[in-house]
């Protein structure tokens, strides 16, 4: 999954785009308005995390923006505004949550995984196809009851895999979810994931169906 941070408090924007990744999230970070305005259009996100009080750009010009040209992406506002008078106009430009300074990075991730989950037609608390499972609360992956352990990108590959399952997933939508924008559309590492993942779920369960599908020209498709 991937969320755009827009932030001007470096050392704190930093510090959470670190924490999220120790999560699985992809994160591409903006330290000024103008920039998170850019790419908040310029590319796709599950989420953004906008700050309020913002240089260039202030956080609720953004969210008038995006929600003027019918961008239905989540927005979680963090600031220290802390009036009502402050939450009810973040809420009113289009904010589907409001986050006050100064908070807890768990408090942050519960809301940023129910607004992910209100994105979804039918919520899972579990993924899975065939014998493969997959749990985001616990972070455990199995095939045929057995645990299989992946490192932070894989796990992430292989979610936004599940979570579309039965489609046909391009390179494009993995670097859009899975990766941030400092990886160029032209390298090979996604082919490099899908043959780790594959190694992990399909080569080392050799008496079980393959899973994971190349569709030649497309992209990939797992079920």
């Amino acid at each position: 999954m991937r969320i755009l941070l827009v932030e001007d408090e470096e050392k704190l924007a930093q510090s959470l785009k670190k924490a999220l990744e120790t999560e699985n999230f992809a994160v591409d970070l903006a330290l000024d308005g103008k920039k998170g305005y850019d790419l908040a259009f310029g590319e796709e996100y599950d989420l953004i995390i906008l700050d309020l009080g913002l240089p260039l750009m202030d956080g609720l010009q953004i969210a008038k923006e995006v929600r003027a040209e019918k961008v239905t992406t989540p927005i979680l506002m963090l600031t220290a505004r802390d009036t009502l008078k402050d939450k009810i106009a973040g809420l009113n430009t289009g904010a589907d949550d409001y986050l006050i300074k100064p908070f807890e990075f768990e408090e942050l991730l519960a809301r940023i995984r129910a607004l992910l989950r209100r994105g979804q037609k039918e919520p899972e608390t579990v993924y899975g196809v065939d014998n493969l499972t997959l749990d985001p609360t616990s972070k455990i992956v199995k095939r045929a009851d057995k645990e299989i352990s992946l490192s932070a990108k894989e796990y992430a590959l292989l979610e936004y895999l599940l979570r579309n399952k039965g489609q046909i997933i391009s390179k494009e939508q993995l670097i859009d979810h899975v990766w941030d924008m400092e990886l160029d559309p032209f390298s090979k590492v996604i082919d490099v994931y899908i043959g780790y993942v594959r190694n992990k779920i399909d080569k080392a369960f050799p008496d079980q169906k393959p899973l994971i599908r190349t569709i030649k020209g497309l992209g990939y498709k797992i079920g």
